[in-house]
């Protein structure tokens, strides 16, 4: 599974003396690198092996829990992101994408909230540190993230906010490839196969609107 990068090149201006947009640059070559790293990987996995009567008994095991909860989180992070997008994007390209993502999004968590209620799990993953170990970071958009798209100026809005969606969508498709290779619960699977052919078009729909 590739690094987390949301993070990467985020250091405060003040101490680093960087600019936003010039660590938002940084942070998008680094994503760059990360999702033709992506598109090769994955394929090759061998799925774990499953827990002694966990798919069998339930029909689901726990990376299907895992998939669904930090899905639903994801969700929820991305949707600050475009929601802003939806309202101040300075085209009406990014606006529509916010849009699109946006819907996109509301229907996939209703389908996943569904599903974990009918197996009486919670929606939420456990926070703690390392309960989610080797499936990625639980914040994949931070409130730090959020606070420094809020404070843009509208000449760099739309730059910072796509960066901030490519490389949330990248974190999400490491998510749902972890189901497709591990998941035990058939409907999951084939949408988190769903999922990852949307974000991969979605990452390419952006990159093009940040060329």
């Amino acid at each position: 599974m590739g690094p987390d990068l949301t993070g990467a090149a985020t250091g405060g201006s003040t101490a680093t003396g960087v600019d936003p947009p010039a660590r938002f640059r940084v942070r998008l070559a680094l994503l760059l690198v990360a999702i033709v790293a992506l598109t090769g990987c994955g394929a090759t996995t061998d799925p774990p092996a499953p827990a002694p009567g966990s798919a069998a008994a339930t029909g689901f095991n726990d990376v299907d829990v895992m998939f669904l909860q930090m899905s639903i989180e994801y969700v929820r992070q991305g949707d600050q992101v475009a929601a802003l997008a939806e309202s101040r994007g300075g085209t009406a390209e990014v606006r529509q994408l916010a849009t699109d993502l946006r819907t996109q999004w509301r229907t996939e968590s209703q389908t996943m909230q569904r599903w974990l209620l009918g197996w009486q799990r919670p929606l939420a993953t456990d926070p703690s540190e390392g309960a989610h170990a080797g499936h990625g970071d639980l914040h994949s958009l931070r409130p730090s993230d959020v606070a420094e798209l809020r404070a843009t100026g509208s000449a760099d809005f739309d730059r910072v906010v796509l960066t901030l969606l490519v490389g949330h969508l990248h974190n999400c498709v490491e998510v749902s490839r972890m189901e497709s290779a591990g998941g035990g619960y058939p409907p999951a699977r084939s949408l988190a196969d769903t999922m990852t052919a949307a974000r991969q078009a979605e990452i390419q729909r952006m990159l093009r609107l940040l060329a």
